[in-house]
């Protein structure tokens, strides 16, 4: 278990009762699959499930934002935050996140 997956898991009572399922590819450190449609948001490994989007962003990246040394919306129009799917939604994940 890397740090980025460590640092996202304790990051999840962040994302509590938001309504979304989204998909996390974290360069190198893997693909996960975070669920906050219930009172307890809760993390997999990746699967099949649909998601409203899938973001890409790097661990260093991962934490910063995490961190709030990363602004989201930088981020993503640096190119250090990339959203596949539902960009409102991502915007809404990651900014509930820093």
């Amino acid at each position: 278990m890397g740090d980025a997956e460590d640092r996202l898991r304790e990051a999840l009572p962040r994302l509590n009762r938001l309504g979304y399922v989204v998909r996390f590819a974290v360069g190198g450190a893997g693909v996960w699959i975070v669920d906050g449609r219930s009172a307890t948001a809760e993390m997999v490994a990746d699967d099949d499930r649909d998601t409203a989007c899938t973001i890409k962003i790097s661990q260093d990246n991962l934490i910063k934002l995490l961190d709030g040394r990363l602004d989201p919306m930088v981020g993503y129009s640096l190119g250090k935050i990339k959203v596949q799917g539902s960009k409102g939604v991502a915007l809404k994940i990651v900014s509930t996140l820093s």
